[in-house]
């Protein structure tokens, strides 16, 4: 098949990194630009992240001589030549939700890592394993942005890919969750940082991270939301409190999670497990480059999962979980682990940018 063409912007930070790393030998995507603040703007993409690579790979060989572009003064001209673009821009977030309007009024499809957006009730947020439907909504924004192209579209808050997913299939399966509660222990590559970066990290729990436990909260309900007439309306329920914590990990967000059924809807723990196994979304069932072949890996171990242990499952994209059993205040508590840069960010990213590809939202540019 004929390769999209592919811009990042925001390609010099972690998570734009990591998008770097996707793009290389990806069989459908061809990185085609980078673009990142003035700064960086002129340079090599080599020479821009001299001394902050922050990859265990090396950077790929076809992005190195690419020369960074300003991603506010280049719209028009990286539109020009791109079919769509990843944006993981750091900037306030007034100025991104400008910044993602501009290339989608200038026809280039949007998929944002950022949050400004998030809220936007045009603009589809999506898990494609859980909520693929919601790409519906697309041509609504279009008619508002007046495009025929441009789009924005979303990925969530990587916290809640270590416990939504979990939550979904038992959902989907016809047991109401009446609420939740779950406490995320949160990588620091999540803050952009390594601990070489970041020395006070090392033998340190910080137990706040601004802003993360309103979307830990809040997200999955857009998640579980429906469409209706132009706009996205958010699920009622289950109520869900959270928090969030930053611990001395390098990757992987895990989350310990207690749930509590509507009267009278209770799977048995045999039950939850057999829909963990049985999951399959839509991302399987196109069989997408990025999709996971086992979306939920379930661990019968005591001491699983673990960040160091599992979160690369299935090149980062697997959702794992264990510790299963009734609770005393709830009906049951487990432990939920996701790849932050990977399933959560960039990697969320790339899988919903091939969601869309397969199933027509995103076009070659004629």
């Amino acid at each position: 098949m004929e390769k999209f063409k592919v811009g990042i912007i925001g390609g010099t930070g972690m998570v734009g990194q990591r998008f770097i790393t996707l793009m290389e030998n990806h069989p459908w995507f061809q990185l085609t630009a980078i673009a990142a603040s003035p700064r960086s703007a002129g340079k090599t993409y080599e020479n821009a992240v001299s001394g902050r690579w922050a990859m265990r790979t090396p950077i790929p060989r076809e992005s190195r001589e690419l020369v960074v572009m300003d991603a506010q003064a280049d719209v028009e001209k990286i539109a020009g030549m791109v079919d769509f673009a990843f944006c993981a821009v750091d900037m306030k977030k007034e100025e991104i939700r400008a910044l993602e309007e501009s290339y989608a009024k200038s026809e280039c499809p949007i998929i944002s890592n950022n949050s400004a957006h998030r809220w936007t009730d045009d603009v589809p947020m999506i898990v494609p394993e859980l909520n693929p439907e919601h790409a519906r909504i697309i041509p609504a924004q279009r008619r508002r942005l007046g495009t025929k192209r441009g789009f924005i579209a979303v990925k969530s808050n990587c916290s809640i890919q270590s416990y939504a997913p979990l939550l979904s299939p038992v959902m989907k399966a016809g047991y109401d969750i009446e609420r939740v509660l779950a406490c995320t222990y949160q990588a620091i590559s999540g803050a952009g940082k390594t601990f070489e970066r970041w020395p006070e990290m090392v033998d340190n729990l910080i137990p706040y991270i601004g802003g993360e436990e309103e979307k830990s909260e809040q997200e999955p309900l857009k998640v579980w939301g429906h469409i209706e007439g132009d706009r996205i309306v958010r699920a009622t329920s289950p109520a869900i409190t959270a928090q969030c914590l930053r611990v001395p990990v390098s990757d992987g967000h895990t989350a310990a999670v207690f749930v509590k059924f509507t009267e009278g809807k209770k799977p048995t723990e045999e039950q939850i497990k057999t829909i963990w196994r049985e999951f399959k979304g839509r991302a399987q069932e196109l069989a997408l480059p990025s999709a996971p072949q086992q979306f939920i890996h379930y661990f019968e171990e005591p001491d699983r999962p673990q960040a160091k242990l599992d979160r690369e499952l299935e090149g980062g994209m697997a959702i794992s979980v264990g510790r299963l059993r009734p609770d005393s205040q709830y009906d049951y508590k487990f432990v939920g682990l996701s790849h932050n840069t990977l399933r959560g960010a960039a990697g969320g990213g790339v899988l919903l940018a091939e969601l869309l590809c397969a199933e027509g939202y995103i076009d070659h540019k004629a």
